[in-house]
């Protein structure tokens, strides 16, 4: 609590972590800030560790509750979170429009568990088939996370010294829509230089493309990506990347046409419709807004693609809502490498919608907040989107006894809030 309240509490949702830790009640940097300026800050650390959708979203509306009966209601209550955190903030926004007046959602997972998680997975089949065939490298049912990463991690440095592993891996990359500037170097390289770009890829590829996966299947009870459906050839031709591939590919004298080919007759990757269920439900969104949500990300984020915005908006939108969302761009590489005043200008701006009906979101009006990178930005469409009605996804397994499904998924919500 600050010494002078000016009403409003900021309920912080934090992002992925594998382990228990004490709770965020701010992003690096703005704690005092936010203190000093008078507004009230809480957070949860969540009862479980890992893809704690589960347990964030009901555990942060208690956080609610609990504030309310130590300090009293707050006249204005903001979600706002980072990474998974941003999708735990879109949650809360949409299932408590009555307890969340708005929220701010920063480089966030917005596609949804089952569409961010395909997007990965296209990648790093895409990478199996082509250059890691004959190694122990696991896409899905995987044993260790960090074990597996370290398989990647030699078949990326192998792949890095010849023009074909590289025009390979600037193919899985474009298929997990990795950004062409992710921080390898300071500044981004020019849009001629591909070499320059496959660099940049292969500097995130393997946080970006192979997340982590054992908490999520240990969760859903099984594997919950798939692949079965999807024309490989098709998701190239609708990449904004496919000319930088081509570019690879000749310069490797390799033939695009029939590593595509390759990864459309290679075995599918089939998932339970359990799995998918559970993790439709925790979250998918379902883009049916009620309050403003501003959403903003770094442009070149390696870890969560900046076409998830995209893909939200586009949710919004079908959902009649787009009039509530508002997203923004702010041009740097890294995930979440936001600064305290980008933080502060999407505040300003959210808090200035919620006395208006009008959005004023121009990167203009945002750097007008302090010192700030915000620009104009439009990413490529999502490859893979999946929304939060059973069965309508490309490819999906099929449901079986939806009902059934429902309620697995239903069961293991409830036990994992058992004491």
């Amino acid at each position: 609590m600050p010494e002078h309240w000016n009403g409003t509490l900021l309920l912080f949702s934090h992002g992925y972590q594998p382990t228990l830790r004490s709770p965020e009640v701010a992003p690096p940097g703005m704690e005092d800030k936010l203190l000093d300026a008078g507004y009230a800050l809480a957070a949860s650390g969540y009862s479980a560790p890992g893809w704690a959708l589960a347990e964030a979203v009901p555990d942060q509306a208690a956080t609610l509750d609990a504030f309310a009966e130590k300090f009293g209601k707050p006249k204005r209550s903001i979600a706002w979170g980072q990474s998974m955190g941003a999708l735990v903030s879109v949650a809360l926004a949409e299932e408590y429009p009555e307890r969340i007046d708005g929220a701010l959602p920063s480089c966030g997972s917005l596609a949804g568990s089952l569409g961010m998680m395909n997007e990965a997975l296209d990648g790093a089949f895409a990478f199996k088939v082509l250059l890691a065939a004959d190694t122990d490298v696991r896409v899905v049912n995987v044993d260790d996370d960090m074990v597996n990463a370290g398989r990647v991690n030699r078949v990326l440095v192998r792949a890095l010294t010849t023009v074909q592993g590289r025009a390979r891996l600037a193919l899985a990359s474009a298929l997990a829509e990795l950004p062409s500037w992710s921080g390898v170097k300071p500044t981004p390289p020019a849009p001629t230089d591909v070499e320059g770009q496959l660099d940049e890829a292969a500097g995130a590829f393997t946080r970006g493309v192979f997340l982590p996966r054992v908490d999520q299947e240990h969760r859903a009870g099984g594997v919950f990506s798939w692949n079965t459906g999807i024309d490989y050839k098709e998701q190239m031709r609708l990449s904004r990347r496919l000319a930088w591939v081509s570019a690879m590919y000749a310069k490797a004298g390799l033939d695009l046409d029939q590593d595509l080919s390759a990864l459309n007759s290679a075995p599918r990757i089939a998932a339970d419709a359990h799995a998918v269920a559970y993790m439709r439900a925790h979250y998918v969104p379902n883009g049916r807004l009620r309050i403003p949500v501003l959403s903003y990300h770094t442009t070149g984020d390696g870890m969560t693609s900046v076409e998830q915005q995209g893909a939200y908006r586009q949710r919004v939108r079908e959902a009649g809502r787009g009039a509530d969302l508002a997203t923004a761009w702010v041009q740097r590489s890294g995930h979440c490498t936001f600064t305290p005043e980008e933080h502060w200008a999407a505040l300003k701006t959210l808090e200035a919608r919620l006395t208006s009906t009008k959005w004023s979101v121009t990167a203009a009006s945002l750097n007008a907040h302090g010192t700030a990178a915000f620009v104009d930005y439009e990413p490529a469409p999502f490859l893979r989107p999946c929304g939060p009605t059973p069965g309508r996804c490309q490819g999906e397994p099929a449901a079986g006894d939806a009902a059934h499904a429902a309620a697995s998924t239903a069961l293991v919500y409830v036990d994992r809030r058992r004491p």
